[in-house]
């Protein structure tokens, strides 16, 4: 493709206009063989978060990202293919559940998972905090374990939609992370390079997820499952909650050992509760809508997936989690009940610790996070513990308390508890 220059591509869309197909084409190529420079890509970016992009262009731009690299072929597989995608919250480790669960009531979950930035989680963070268990695995590996087990998680591959890597970092940096085209193609272009047949999507809405509003949230899923459908892969979206933390632990290690617990048959109520929910969603859209998920949790076939799974990419099932070595208790100052746990003040509180990221490549902690030990509409006394913080390093908790503090209130009357699933699109 010749016969474009990106200064042209970028006055088209800055102006109001609509790019052409082969625009498409050629910017995305372009930038993502070095043709295009980081400078020009930023500034496309900026009129398509100022601008939109009609369906057409989203489609056409998804497209070329998918064509920027390899497809995986899943054809060999013989159950059901199906996955689950979550734009991202705190908390929320529903993956590690519900991959083993799905596949232990006959589909098979191609999970490809990524890691955490600023105050959302990532699940491979999140597994890597399981001695051996490792992130990486060839597409011969993802295959056969697929093939085998019914599930995988694991990173995507350098060779799957390259576009879209190089594009994320780029828009994390230039303050066009929101631009809702662009996340969708970002989403759906890994999905759909994956080789799923049906995905289900986790459309987050709250102060701890990128979309605040249920309007910006319902349009993101609105745009991904028009996507995913005009590439032959049945896709729904549940819009849910993401103005109070999933379950009670965030960080990496927590979050694990919360996952196992579920497993067990336990856990919190709300892990439990969207679980189920999506993988009903899941199994449905896998052609296996009388399968029982609640059932296949009880009975532990879903844990001897997970533990199989986990051996499978040389993780150890029966290791101890780690713990950090400095733990402070917050408790309450009066009588009440327990008002607001602000999502995004958790996830902050949890990323000073320790438990995230700043940049794509600091470390992280294993053992560091926030453990609540209410959840909003409980009553508490005086003295009561609210939630605990974990951390490797004493000089991280101060500030950790003090964000954490703004985040968690108590009031003499019971707080209204929103809904976890707010709608359902698809």
């Amino acid at each position: 493709m010749s016969g474009f220059a990106a200064v042209d591509v970028i006055r088209t869309k800055r102006d109001g206009g609509v790019l052409s197909d082969e625009q498409i084409d050629w910017v995305v190529d372009a930038y993502t063989r070095g043709v295009v420079a980081d400078e020009q890509m930023s500034a496309l970016a900026m009129a398509i978060l100022l601008r939109g992009m009609r369906p057409a262009e989203v489609a056409r731009w998804t497209a070329a990202m998918i064509a920027s690299g390899e497809r995986l072929d899943l054809s060999g597989i013989s159950r059901p293919t199906v996955d689950k995608h979550s734009t991202g919250g705190v908390g929320d480790k529903i993956t590690l559940p519900l991959t083993p669960l799905v596949a232990a009531c006959g589909a098979a979950v191609p999970q490809l998972s990524g890691r955490g930035l600023g105050h959302t989680g990532g699940t491979l963070d999140k597994l890597e905090s399981i001695p051996g268990w490792r992130a990486t695995l060839s597409n011969d590996e993802f295959v056969a374990q697929l093939a085998k087990l019914g599930a995988v998680i694991c990173a995507a591959g350098e060779r799957l939609a390259p576009a879209d890597r190089k594009l994320y970092a780029l828009r994390d940096v230039t303050g066009t992370v929101e631009a809702i085209p662009l996340i969708a193609s970002s989403i759906m272009s890994k999905k759909i390079a994956e080789g799923t047949g049906a995905l289900v999507l986790d459309v987050k809405v709250g102060s701890g997820a990128f979309m605040k509003s249920p309007e910006d949230a319902r349009e993101l899923a609105h745009t991904m499952v028009e996507l995913g459908g005009a590439h032959g892969v049945r896709t729904v979206a549940l819009l849910t909650d993401m103005s109070t933390p999933l379950g009670l632990a965030v960080g990496n290690a927590v979050e694990v050992t919360e996952s196992v617990e579920v497993l067990a048959g336990g856990g919190p109520a709300d892990i439990v509760e969207l679980t189920l929910a999506l993988a009903r969603e899941m199994l449905d859209a896998a052609g296996l809508p009388d399968a029982d998920p609640a059932r296949a949790l009880s009975d532990g076939r879903a844990m001897d997936v997970w533990r199989a799974m986990v051996a499978a990419q040389g993780g150890d099932p029966d290791a101890p989690a780690p713990v950090a070595p400095e733990v402070e208790i917050v408790r309450a100052d009066r009588d009440g009940y327990l008002a607001a746990v602000d999502a995004y003040g958790i996830g902050l509180a949890a990323w000073r610790l320790g438990a995230g990221r700043a940049r794509k490549e600091d470390p992280v902690s294993a053992a560091a996070g926030v453990v609540l030990r209410r959840r909003p509409g409980d009553r508490v006394r005086a003295g009561d513990a609210l939630y605990e913080l974990r951390a490797d390093d004493a000089g991280r908790i101060a500030a950790a308390r003090a964000t954490a503090e703004a985040a968690v209130s108590v009031s003499p009357d019971p707080p209204a508890v929103p809904p976890l699933v707010i709608g359902r699109i698809g």
